[in-house]
């Protein structure tokens, strides 16, 4: 087949690229910066996906099937979608199973998403992530056609992300590494969620990949075991020394509402990290016939975990205003030479020791 994957470089989309090559298609893969390919049945096109003209561009060729990674706002996605239809014949959008409601049991494709279950008229009124996913999965359904399929994976992970709770590895990880304290709510400690390699979700999306059974079908890709947050960091804990001989140092606050309501997705939090996430993962089994084989959270977990510390890589440094929030609740101090530049490093100051961010940390 002659395939697309748009913005196809992250957790997922590294895993599968390779995937589809090894079965002697065409695979074309849209980054921003220039890559180039080792191996001969996949292509970089350099470029930003989120540009209509470049999208233009590359869709006059005609793909089998279009995999789309990409992030968009509701209106940036109807401008786009029928392009994506017509330009497939097959059409995999990426969306998100944070689109679902609180569910107190194992979650099926069918179960209420928020768009349509809560009552939050401020909440509905934005165009959140989870929103605007359940959004553009309205417009595929309405759209006439039947040449798409949503999937939906959950929290994902890799050598390179390694997520724990609200944060990404840029900012908790970044922190350990350097002695610092990680803040952790615990009431969120207390929640399940559900993790997936990113290698075991690329194997299900390739294995939809012009699957004719999967067309106008919703599908979530994630594994049915779960694990609680306080697993989760405790795996990290005990992996962290016995790979360096040091303690890693969290410090647990009461209740993820003390979390800086300026800095924090605080609708992330409500919807979706505080409430209990466990899957039913029946209907990729039985459209893959039981083809695919999950990776225990734990073993993959810690599997990943030991390789990355094996040669630490950051995307990017954390975010300034989040590291001078930790450091004010740990007492710590973080030095101003692991910032890259001084508008950090100001950022840094002001949110570290002006009264204004004291007084709103303490509510006042």
């Amino acid at each position: 087949m002659k395939l697309l994957i748009l913005g196809g470089t992250g957790a997922m989309g590294a895993y599968l690229a390779p995937i589809l090559a090894c079965c002697d298609n065409e695979v074309f893969v849209t980054t921003r910066s220039e890559r180039k390919s080792e191996n001969k049945n996949i292509c970089y096109l350099q470029g930003n996906a989120h540009e209509v003209s470049f999208l233009r561009k590359i869709l006059k060729s005609h793909y089998d099937v279009i995999i789309d990674f990409m992030s968009y706002d509701t209106e940036e996605f109807r401008e786009r979608y029928h392009l994506f239809l017509d330009a497939a014949g097959q059409y995999i959008f990426l969306s998100s199973s944070r689109v679902y409601a609180d569910s107190k049991i194992p979650i099926t494709e069918e179960a209420p998403r928020l768009l349509d279950a809560v009552d939050d008229g401020v909440y509905l009124q934005t165009d959140e992530y989870a929103l605007a996913k359940a959004r553009q999965e309205n417009m595929l359904a309405t759209s006439g056609k039947e040449n798409w399929t949503i999937v939906r994976p959950y929290i994902t992970y890799s050598n390179e992300r390694l997520q724990l709770g609200i944060y990404e590895k840029e900012l908790w990880l970044y922190r350990v590494l350097h002695g610092q304290t990680v803040i952790f709510p615990e009431d969120m400690a207390e929640h399940i969620t559900t993790l997936t390699f990113g290698e075991d979700v690329a194997c299900g999306i390739a294995a939809l990949a012009g699957n004719q059974k999967a067309y106008a079908q919703t599908i979530h890709i994630t594994t049915n075991e779960t694990i609680y947050w306080r697993e989760v960091i405790e795996l990290y804990q005990r992996v962290f020394f016995e790979v360096t001989g040091e303690q890693m140092k969290v410090k647990f606050i009461d209740s993820a509402q003390q979390l800086r309501k300026d800095l924090f997705n605080q609708y992330q939090i409500k919807y979706d990290r505080m409430l209990d996430r466990k899957f039913d993962n029946s209907r990729i089994m039985h459209l893959t016939d039981n083809s695919l084989s999950f990776v225990s959270p734990k073993n993959g977990l810690e599997k990943c975990f030991r390789e990355f510390l094996k040669n630490p890589f950051f995307r990017y440094l954390s975010s300034s205003k989040l590291t001078a929030w930790m450091d004010m609740v740990a007492k710590e101090k973080t030095s101003l030479k692991n910032f890259p530049d001084w508008e950090k490093c100001v950022k840094y100051i002001i949110g570290r020791y002006t009264p204004y961010f004291k007084l709103k940390q303490n509510g006042k």
